[in-house]
């Protein structure tokens, strides 16, 4: 599978000595940020839902060799989440 590196545009790197840039629109005041409700659990301290048959499962069957691992769905998924990255950012 080749990767379109076309659609991506890399940021520029910052050391950490160089101020972050500040925004254009800067002259704002103050900004308003809400967060989803499934946001909310997460902001409070909550732990998420965890299956531990489902982790033991797991472990079980990496421990015995069975288990496969597919290196295309892997790579698809990062590919996909990293577009929706790209794309939220350019929205912002």
């Amino acid at each position: 599978m080749k990767i379109d590196t076309s659609t991506f545009k890399t940021p520029p790197l910052r050391t950490a000595n160089t101020p972050p840039k500040a925004p254009e629109n800067s002259a704002r005041a103050s900004e308003a940020v809400s967060l989803s409700q499934t946001a909310a659990p997460l902001m409070s301290g909550e732990k998420p839902p965890v299956n531990a048959g489902k982790i033991q499962e797991i472990k079980d069957a990496i421990a015995q060799g069975r288990f496969q691992i597919n290196p295309e769905a892997i790579a698809d998924g990062l590919i996909e989440t990293a577009r929706d990255l790209v794309n939220s950012q350019r929205k912002a």
